[in-house]
């Protein structure tokens, strides 16, 4: 199969191709490893191939709905056995999975085919992918620019065509901030719909999640059914979907009630670009036949940020502190911007963890009671476009004084400074729109709509009620066949060459 052909195909047609036996696993496995020594060096998407594990297992016999496929895994929390998940962090980049995540396991069963694991921020800590031990991931529309974060490496490797989809997870918007960023479909599951065993229950609460990062919506949709459902150690098991997610795609949505919002809900301005991009997508689920108005839940925003950062700064503590145990590594083996959100962590009581876990109930019951009057809010997925690489970074005079409160463990200093928050809030300003769902445990989605006059992608957010997943995928196969996408292809990295893709070496 041409390089060009391969990139041409979404996931589920290249399944299609692989069954009627018009191509081979492995002739699809070399299309993707050409494509990724081509752009590689412009994008760092991937960070550690898999190109030998993915061989042996494209030469042997596979079964599934996806079988042949090739994919790229998240490096973080996606674990392959024998392979390390070093979620960008130094200290874990040597150390192999003891076993298969089950999610994997999962798009394992359904036979694709894992050829490398992609670019995170350590931990998946930020909104951008620009982790000190790989490099900066960079965005295919302009390699100036970021994907986002946290899945920004598996966004970047999708939207240039290295493989149809890509494993993500979003615990604060990691799915939908690279989505927006990269001109891709990605869709949040909601809490308890994927597990994230065996090695843990529900991480932050089941404000985590695992999902996947495509151009198609049926692609996202095939990869959800392969992944869904309980699995013993599943602490909340859900009631299953109505029917397969793939066969909510073409289904009609029905008139829906739609309110929508471009105000940011900490207050921060909000690019005129992403105002245009919902105003546009309201004017489009109009003509679609949709009651849309302007109306939000009543959230106050920043409250809600304060309670989720609140449960986000312990969990880093737990994180690294755990690390240091299994590793034996020292501090050095951490970004500073790490052992801060830790130092945090440390300095708050069980009392203040468990009162800030406990006022999220008031965010569900506002968000639940916007949905008892609109089947789905509509927002910017981020403020603004693409942010500039290193746009993020902390000043220098700042790093300088992270460094100094790090080596004199000065961790209630690091509170009472208010350094960390303020460079929390600087990074959440560029994305405020996503945390709602996390918090909440609904699912939502961020569809690529809108690309600014410099074409840089800039996707717009859809939030559900729980068990909303076949309504969004419902919603999203109109507008992708109102609005298709799927075609635009990013001009700042190489075209593919047409000729046969020759063998790629690991």
């Amino acid at each position: 199969m041409r390089l060009d052909e391969y990139m041409e195909h979404d996931a589920v047609g290249l399944a299609g191709l692989v069954r009627s036996g018009e191509v081979a696993p492995a002739e699809l496995l070399e299309a993707a490893i050409a494509r990724a020594e081509q752009v590689g060096p412009a994008l760092n998407a991937i960070v550690l191939p898999m190109y030998a594990e993915a061989r042996e297992r494209a030469a042997g016999p596979l079964d599934g709905p996806l079988a042949g496929v090739p994919f790229l895994l998240k490096d973080l929390f996606q674990d392959y056995a024998g392979v390390p998940t070093s979620g960008g962090c130094r200290a874990l980049r040597q150390v192999p999975a003891p076993r298969h995540a089950e999610v994997v396991r999962r798009w394992l069963d359904a036979g694709l085919v894992p050829f490398g694991k992609t670019n995170v921020p350590e931990f998946g800590a930020k909104g951008v992918t620009e982790p000190r031990e790989f490099g900066p991931a960079r965005n295919p529309w302009n390699p100036g620019h970021t994907p986002g974060g946290s899945s920004g490496g598996s966004a970047a490797a999708v939207a240039a065509g290295i493989a149809p989809a890509a494993g993500g997870n979003d615990g604060g918007g990691s799915i939908r901030i690279p989505a927006a960023c990269c001109g891709l479909f990605g869709l949040k599951p909601g809490r308890g719909r994927v597990p994230f065993g065996p090695g843990m229950g529900e991480p932050m609460h089941g404000a985590a999640v695992n999902g996947a990062l495509t151009r198609t919506v049926r692609d996202s949709a095939a990869l959800l059914d392969a992944a869904a459902g309980p699995e013993p150690s599943s602490p909340f098991p859900i009631a299953p979907p109505e029917r397969p997610y793939l066969e909510e795609v073409g289904r009609d949505p029905g008139r829906l009630r739609i309110g929508f919002t471009a105000r940011s809900p900490l207050g921060t301005p909000v690019h005129p670009e992403a105002v245009e991009a919902v105003r546009e997508a309201a004017a489009l689920l109009e003509l679609l036949g949709h009651d849309v108005e302007e109306a939000e839940p009543d959230i106050d925003g920043r409250a809600l940020t304060e309670d989720f950062m609140t449960l986000w700064y312990g969990s880093m503590a737990a994180l690294v502190d755990g690390v240091r145990e299994q590793t034996g590594c020292g501090a050095e083996d951490f970004e500073p911007d790490t052992l801060m959100l830790a130092a945090m962590g440390r300095n708050l009581s069980a009392a203040d963890y468990v009162r800030g876990n406990e006022r999220w109930h008031r965010h569900v019951l506002a968000l639940a009671e916007f949905h008892a009057r609109h089947d789905l809010l509509l927002t910017p997925t981020i403020a603004g476009p693409p942010v500039a690489v290193g746009r993020l970074d902390p000043p220098p005079w700042l790093r300088a004084a992270e460094r100094l409160l790090v080596r004199t463990r000065a961790e209630r200093l690091v509170a009472a400074t208010g350094l960390v928050g303020t460079e929390v809030v600087n990074n959440l300003t560029a994305t405020p729109f996503t945390l709602t769902a996390n918090l909440t445990g609904v699912p939502a989605m961020s569809v690529p709509l809108h690309w600014t006059p410099g074409d840089l992608p800039l996707g717009v957010q859809f939030i559900a009620a729980q068990g909303g997943e076949g309504l969004l995928f419902r919603l999203a196969s109109q507008l992708e066949e109102a609005r298709p996408w799927a075609h635009r292809r990013p001009e700042g990295v190489p075209a593919p060459d047409a000729r046969h893709p020759a063998p790629a070496h690991p």
